[in-house]
């Protein structure tokens, strides 16, 4: 890589300064991003006890100051061990969402990918009015959406049951949004000479647009595992049947006695969201960047 010349050492010490600068604004913005992590790894080590010390005024409403101690005074794993060894109902609910975010990803990929590749490998009449009305559902919020998703739903007696969640999932608009982009960069004269080679739709969709709309495909599926792990409003809305909830809903009351509890239970339920971005984080940087570069 050629070194920056510069013109005099002022213009240097300048552009050093910028970078510092930068570097500082960085490192303090994702400090702050990163604050309620640290809490919740410094609460979930925290006794009962030490929590009615340190934060009483915040969670009992009483007289004095708060205080937060980074690394406890006396740290505990009895949390932890509580949690994965004397809470079945954790277990269960890890495995529903497990459970539900695998056959969320599935339908997905069986039905948002060709619908991508529908879209921008086809000419077709109404194409764009139809993308377009598409599209516009992306913008509507759930509680749009709720009271007709809970009709339809409750017409096809799938109320209070995981397909209750699943499959308003598999149709989300989202990821098809993200993998049109990546197929849509393909170039058009690329598809029309497999054509006149004689190849079929599904042999060109197979051999040239999967392998080059790849990156798009796993940043669309990344970012839904993360949407989807996390979901709250729809189970709560569709399922009563609390053995059937996702490990988003289970949060103890929290109260001085389980606030403990409570911080270990939300770091393990993002335990596997960082996993899963750490793991897919340089497809995902790229599936995004090239689909805005080529949209």
């Amino acid at each position: 890589m050629d070194r920056i010349k510069y013109k005099n050492p002022g213009e240097k010490i300048s552009a050093v300064c910028g970078r510092v600068a930068i570097a500082f604004a960085v490192f303090a913005l994702g400090s702050l991003f990163l604050l309620p992590v640290l809490i919740l790894v410094s609460g979930s080590l925290t006794d009962a006890y030490e929590w009615r010390e340190r934060l009483a005024p915040l969670l009992l409403n009483t007289d004095g100051r708060i205080g937060w101690h980074w690394i406890p005074d006396y740290p505990t794993g009895e949390h932890f061990r509580r949690l994965l060894f004397y809470s079945p109902e954790f277990m269960k609910l890890f495995w529903n969402s497990v459970g539900m975010v695998l056959v969320i990803l599935l339908g997905q990929l069986a039905v948002g990918v060709p619908a991508a590749w529908a879209f921008a490998a086809f000419e077709f009449r109404g194409r764009r009015a139809l993308f377009f009305l598409y599209m516009a559902l992306l913008l509507l919020p759930f509680q749009v959406t709720q009271l007709s998703q809970y009709l339809v739903l409750k017409d096809f007696e799938l109320l209070d049951t995981r397909w209750a969640v699943i499959l308003p999932a598999v149709f989300s608009t989202f990821p098809v949004f993200l993998i049109y982009r990546s197929f849509e960069g393909i170039p058009a004269e690329l598809l029309e000479s497999a054509r006149v080679d004689g190849a079929g739709e599904f042999r060109i969709f197979w051999q040239i647009g999967f392998p080059l709309a790849k990156g798009g495909i796993l940043a669309a599926f990344v970012l839904s595992f993360l949407e989807n792990w996390n979901r709250m409003e729809e189970p709560l809305a569709f399922i009563r049947d609390k053995s059937l909830w996702p490990l988003s809903l289970y949060l103890p009351e929290i109260s001085i006695e389980q606030a403990g509890f409570a911080a270990c239970a939300s770091l393990i339920t993002l335990t596997l969201s960082l996993f899963v971005f750490a793991l897919f984080r340089d497809s995902l940087e790229q599936g995004i960047i090239a689909g805005a570069v080529k949209g």
